[in-house]
């Protein structure tokens, strides 16, 4: 039987992730997702892409707010109802108005990077669609790559980590793919062609499978990087549209805005 085995939220784009037992939904994910992102003085985005030790930064969610900790640099904390203007900032190709979250976080961020940075937070007038292609009325997204959800499976993970240490490599674990939805049972890599689902009561559709970058290098603890999984994923995971491109896991719109999802909760492939 399939079931849900994990739930993760990413309060901060590209910082750590936090395992949670049940995750609420709002029309842009589990709520608390994503919802605050890092970028630079003109607005562009900043992931683990360019900046691998943000892996090292916990973001702990709680009634007041947002703590972000990291070793060597202590903490910062970030009060919910914090509004320090609104700033035009670029998640890809999209540009989005976010709230600023003050001089405070910036200045930690920078002690952290060594470079100037802003926080920025989902506010009021953010508005960001799904890519129109996968979309429909009412479809949008949180400061995520692309889409609301990205769901990964165990036996999935399995495979990949028997062909790694096929070819003499460290199984890797499932942080490395920041998943908001893990779940157990069933085939490695059927999700492939699963074109909707439903967990406790949420329905979801596919959208297509999620193609991997050098995130999945990053260890989640401390930041260095290594060659797997994508070594491996390319010997047998490469797109079919773009054989440039590997894949793992697959990326999920829900059409019911509102529900909860809980670990155990069982998944039915519709």
């Amino acid at each position: 039987m399939l079931q849900v085995s994990g739930l993760f939220l990413h309060p901060v784009k590209s910082c750590r992730a936090l395992a949670v037992a049940a995750a609420e939904i709002d029309e842009h994910g589990f709520v608390g997702d994503r919802r605050f992102l890092i970028v630079t003085p003109d607005g562009r985005f900043v992931t683990q892409r360019q900046e691998p030790r943000l892996a090292r930064v916990d973001a702990l969610l709680g009634p007041a707010g947002l703590r972000l900790a990291a070793d060597g640099c202590g903490e910062v904390c970030v009060p919910s109802a914090a509004r320090h203007g609104v700033r035009r900032v670029t998640v890809w190709r999209d540009e989005v108005e976010a709230d600023d979250c003050g001089d405070e976080p910036a200045a930690w961020l920078e002690r952290l990077l060594g470079q100037p940075a802003r926080l920025v937070h989902i506010g009021p007038t953010y508005h960001r669609p799904v890519r129109p292609s996968k979309a429909q009325p009412g479809d949008v997204v949180s400061f995520a790559d692309g889409y609301p959800f990205l769901l990964a499976s165990e036996a999935s993970l399995g495979q990949l980590n028997d062909r790694i240490q096929e070819n003499d490599g460290e199984p890797v674990p499932m942080n490395r793919f920041r998943p908001n939805i893990v779940v157990s049972g069933g085939r490695a890599f059927a999700e492939d062609v699963w074109t909707r689902l439903r967990i406790g009561g949420v329905t979801f559709r596919n959208a297509g499978p999620c193609t991997r970058c050098i995130v999945t290098t990053t260890d989640q603890r401390t930041g260095e990087r290594g060659k797997e999984p994508l070594r491996t994923l390319a010997r047998f995971r490469r797109n079919r549209d773009d054989p440039t491109d590997v894949d793992f896991a697959i990326n999920l719109i829900h059409e019911t805005k509102r529900g909860t999802i809980r670990i155990g909760d069982a998944v039915e492939v519709l």
